[in-house]
């Protein structure tokens, strides 16, 4: 036998040894296959899957550790077994890791999982199915019963639901990687569950509450002249009101839950995937979004189509002496009502504890000790990544509920009004026009996730084509599905013979709203993405001081409100003009589709929305991904692979909550309207106009401009606050263990968790509690004040100003809180790359005082106000009755 002089002949012969196995092992797999021998295949692809395994995850450190190793495991290397590998790639089954000392903590101190899941998960499978099978037999039998339409909407989303059951089947297939990414996924696991049990149990505590309120408030006012004709009393009007707002915020709360469940066990299999193949764990990012869009959108659509047909069945709409169709649309309010209580305390909880964990875990460790982000070292670290999972996964779920349940209901409400003013034969296709759009959205969206698929090309990202460009071509295939479903759409539901030529008019408001959404995704990433001028001459000021840097970015931030602002403009004045423009008149001869035509162009905006939401939650699980590399201390080249995708992340969330905005300023413009006609219904007077030169109804629109600003500077605070007791924390641990820098004691992860899970469950109720209170209050108050001063609907105009000027000034506050810190994060991601002296230079330091003060800005204030300003819309919805 050939025995090799020194260490470095030992090293060239055990290399190609290994080549030379790995090749031959291939190749009989291959033949093996071939011949049909499918036992000895998987015996074979197992023992390569051991030797790979063994050269694919030789641990960092030990690298590091010895510096006179001449040969360390080279990039080429790991890209030739990648691509030995794609067998193993395509099932997620790699051979099994040596096990290891648990190094980070098991957090779990009692099951977090739901009651109700539980209790399923104890059901025998037998009963299950049977028990499904009554209930959707129930739900079919309830949606013939009122129209072929809710059964064809009923329909798409049962067949959504099974393919995100196998979106979520294919994630959990692939594997977890090393033992030490699986602990620390467990770590995050546990403490993302056990702050959402937590923090939804509370909200639950207070959506009760709040139902009782609107109970007692419904009992004793008054009635419309439609409800009194249909024998609809106060007690029923108060029992169907009550039911939707907590049918809207149970539905709200198990899309957040579903959001946060699928991120948490995709992360690690995201940051495993990373070491084989970048497009691989872009795939899975994406279908682990995926899973979490159609569920959420799903859930919004089947929501409103059962509550729909539940009330027609039972209170025998159209029948003589019954109510009509056309007013069936306002007893559904409380259902957008009660998703939007439940995404605003949602959100406001999950930013503050995110950011309040970031800001805390940057200004100490990479500021002050100068160690890297996600560094295992750094005590505030997993709170970090749990605040991912809640903050932006589970907080994110919900508001995109809530923003498609308030569109569809005010759509609705909208539909029902003009068809009755236009006397149309068959109201319906109107009203469920919202469902059937939402419902291609489902499928269109799907069509989209599934076009991003991984190739057997291995390797670093910069091997293949930028993350963004592949994301941005899944969506242009959806905007062009969009496009061609929509006109299917209006030709479809909306043609009259009254005006035969409206269902056109009406697909081109839908074409007016998709180019708004992709205008708005465009916008956004243009003033958030690296590669583009604004971000990079944020970056450039940070070379001159962490002053410097804060100034760009807040005049960046300003700057940007100004494009996203003429485009909505545009496009409202648009679809109210081919509105008016349809044909359809009352019974004066009076233009009456302008309104509508504003309600399609939302719904044309938000056609894409299980796509757009994909992408968002696309964001944090690649931010985890890449905290799990890093913290199990992966190679430098699996790193980089996270860092684009996390890089990426940080701009389709920023584009996500830019079209977020933009939907909701069309949305509550809808609301508004929908709030003008109920005031006028349930008065009995006409109510079409507000005069802001009323002096009350002027201050009205002040007091809705302050709450923006007051809501804002409590969120903000709140994050400031709870950051102050991290810092605090982590500092105290690296003074009183000074052996953690040198990696010989371990943080305490669970005290810095336990900190910030108080603190913002303690912080969000007021700001949260100002939000709900302040409308009703208003009201109340300038009503009393209108009766004794002889201005019967003065309660409803001051509450209308207010609404409005709160959506204006709402709308300018988020764009700017959320493209400033987008900016900010991107700027400091930039230098990260190397650009400008790389990390731990002083610009890289300056850019880190930049996302730190941008961080409340785009994870907590600024999503928190597109919430904010259409819950004050559905909550004066149901409350208008209060301000008579």
């Amino acid at each position: 036998m050939y025995k090799c002089s020194d260490s470095k002949e030992r090293d060239i012969v055990d290399l190609s040894l290994t080549l030379i196995s790995i090749v031959s092992l291939h190749s009989h797999a291959r033949s093996a296959a071939r011949r049909g021998r499918e036992g000895e295949r998987e015996q074979l692809n197992f023992h390569r899957s051991l030797v790979l395994t063994a050269l694919a995850i030789t641990p960092a450190k030990e690298e590091t550790a010895n510096k006179s190793k001449p040969f360390p495991r080279p990039q080429t290397l790991i890209s030739f077994c990648a691509v030995a590998m794609d067998d193993a790639m395509e099932t997620g089954n790699l051979a099994p890791y040596q096990e290891r000392p648990r190094t980070f903590p098991n957090m779990r101190s009692k099951p977090n999982t739901p009651l109700v899941f539980r209790i399923l998960m104890t059901m025998n499978v037998r009963l299950l199915f049977v028990l499904m099978f009554v209930v959707f037999g129930g739900i079919f039998y309830i949606g013939a019963s009122t129209s072929p339409i809710i059964v064809f909407v009923f329909s798409i989303c049962i067949v959504s639901f099974i393919l995100s059951i196998y979106l979520t089947k294919w994630v959990l297939a692939k594997d977890e990687g090393p033992p030490e990414m699986a602990q620390i996924s467990d770590a995050i696991r546990d403490g993302a569950e056990g702050f959402f049990k937590t923090q939804y149990g509370t909200i639950s505590k207070m959506a009760l509450f709040l139902a009782v309120v609107i109970f007692g408030i419904y009992m004793f006012r008054t009635t419309t002249p439609q409800q009194e004709a249909s024998g609809i009393g106060r007690l029923t009007s108060a029992s169907i009101t009550v039911f939707s707002f907590l049918l809207g915020a149970v539905c709200s709360g198990m899309a957040g839950y579903v959001g946060m469940w699928v991120s948490v066990r995709a992360n690690v299999r995201v940051s495993s995937a990373a070491r084989r193949s970048a497009r691989e764990a872009l795939q899975i990012a994406v279908r682990a979004g995926g899973f979490s869009a159609l569920v959420v959108v799903g859930m919004a659509v089947i929501g409103v189509a059962i509550l729909y047909a539940t009330f027609y069945v039972w209170l025998g709409v159209d029948t003589p002496g019954s109510m009509k169709v056309t007013d069936l649309p306002l007893l559904l309010v409380g259902y957008g009502f009660g998703a939007s209580f439940v995404a605003l305390f949602a959100q406001l909880g999950g930013g503050i504890f995110t950011k309040a964990a970031d800001v805390g875990a940057d200004l100490v460790g990479k500021v002050e000790q100068g160690i890297p982000e996600d560094d295992p070292r750094n005590p505030a670290v997993i709170a970090d990544l749990v605040g991912d999972n809640v903050g932006d996964c589970a907080a994110r779920g919900a508001d995109l509920f809530e923003s498609i349940a308030a569109e569809i209901i005010s759509a609705m409400i909208l539909g029902g009004t003009m068809a009755q003013k236009c006397k149309i034969e068959d109201p319906s296709g109107f009203i469920l026009f919202p469902l059937v759009i939402h419902s291609f959205d489902l499928i269109i969206s799907s069509v989209g996730i599934f076009s991003i698929r991984a190739t057997r090309d291995p390797g670093a990202m910069g091997g293949m084509e930028d993350p963004m460009t592949i994301l941005q071509k899944g969506y242009s295939i959806t905007i062009v599905l969009a496009v061609i479903t929509f006109g299917f759409t209006t030709r479809w539901m909306l043609y009259t013979e009254q005006a035969p030529s409206a269902w056109f008019n009406f697909a081109l408001c839908g074409l007016v709203g998709i180019t708004t959404a992709y205008l708005f995704v465009w916008i956004t990433q243009y003033y958030t993405d690296y590669k583009h001028e604004p971000v990079r001459r944020l970056a450039l000021s940070s070379s001159t001081g962490h002053g410097t840097n804060i100034i760009a970015g807040i005049s960046l931030g300003l700057e940007s409100t100004a494009l996203p602002v003429l485009v909505i403009s545009v496009a409202i004045v648009s679809a109210f003009w081919l509105g008016n423009t349809s044909g359809l008149v009352d019974e004066a001869g009076n233009p009456t589709g302008g309104l509508f035509g504003t309600a399609v162009a939302t719904m044309g905006m938000l056609s894409t929305a299980a796509y757009v939401l994909t992408m968002d939650m696309f964001g944090p699980i690649a931010d985890n991904a890449g905290g799990i590399v890093e913290m199990s201390q992966q190679p430098e080249s699996v790193r980089e692979i996270t860092d684009i995708l996390d890089a990426a992340g940080n701009t389709t969330k920023a584009t996500t909550k830019g079209f977020a905005i933009g939907s909701a300023a069309l949305a509550s413009f809808l609301l508004f309207s929908a709030y003008m006609d109920e005031v006028a219904s349930f008065a009995r007077v006409p109510f079409a106009q507000v005069d802001i030169a009323i002096p009350e109804v002027f201050v009205g629109g002040l007091l809705g401009s302050m709450l923006i600003f007051l809501f804002s500077a409590w969120a903000c605070a709140a994050v400031g606050r709870t950051a102050q007791e991290v810092v605090n924390e982590v500092r105290r641990q690296f003074i009183e263990r000074p052996g953690i820098m040198e990696y010989k004691d371990k943080p305490d992860y669970g005290r810095c968790v336990a900190i910030v899970a108080a603190a913002s469950l303690r912080e969000m109720i007021k700001p949260g509690a100002l939000a709900v209170i302040s409308p009703i209050f208003i009201g109340i108050v300038f009503r009393i004040l209108g009766y004794y001063t002889g201005h019967p609907l003065l309660g409803a105009k001051v509450v209308a100003s207010m609404l409005m000027f709160a959506t204006v000034s709402g709308i300018l506050m988020a764009l700017f809180f959320n493209t400033a810190g987008g900016a900010w994060d991107n700027a400091k991601k930039y230098i990260e790359t190397g650009a400008l002296g790389g990390k731990g230079s002083e610009s890289h330091k300056a850019a880190v005082t930049g996302d730190t003060v941008g961080d409340p800005f785009k994870d907590t204030a600024g999503p928190s106000l597109h919430v904010l300003i259409k819950m004050l819309a559905t909550i004066t919805l149901v409350m208008a009755p209060v301000f008579l």
